[in-house]
């Protein structure tokens, strides 16, 4: 009689050790869906701002492109190029008669020089 007693007291502990075994696996799922679903969630937020960042650089980027491609930027870098050109010409052409007036200069001492 005492080995049927102790053979269901036995079971008896199985029992109640599965079933604490069970609920401590439901609370752990439990607890590993709600950080999921916190970290997740964060998550989400950030890939969302990500993806709007990225968005905006991309719209800002082509209407950077539109505008250089507008009708009045082309005209005003065409009237830059124009503007450089005559500058340089006029660098050019100071510079020539710069060299022209040290020539002359130059002689003119080279002559006094021989009298």
């Amino acid at each position: 009689m005492a080995s049927s007693q102790n053979g269901k007291s036995q079971d008896l502990l199985v029992s109640v050790a599965e079933s604490i075994g069970s609920t401590l696996g439901a609370i752990a799922a439990k607890a590993d869906a709600a950080k999921d679903a916190i970290v997740g969630g964060t998550d989400t937020a950030v890939k969302g701002v990500k993806r709007r960042a990225t968005k905006l650089a991309r719209k800002s980027k082509s209407t950077v492109a539109k505008a250089r491609r507008s009708k009045p930027a082309r005209k005003a870098r065409a009237s830059a190029r124009t503007a450089k050109a005559k500058a340089s010409k006029v660098v050019r052409k100071t510079a020539r008669k710069a060299r022209g007036v040290a020539r002359k200069a130059k002689k003119a001492t080279a002559r006094r020089g021989r009298r």
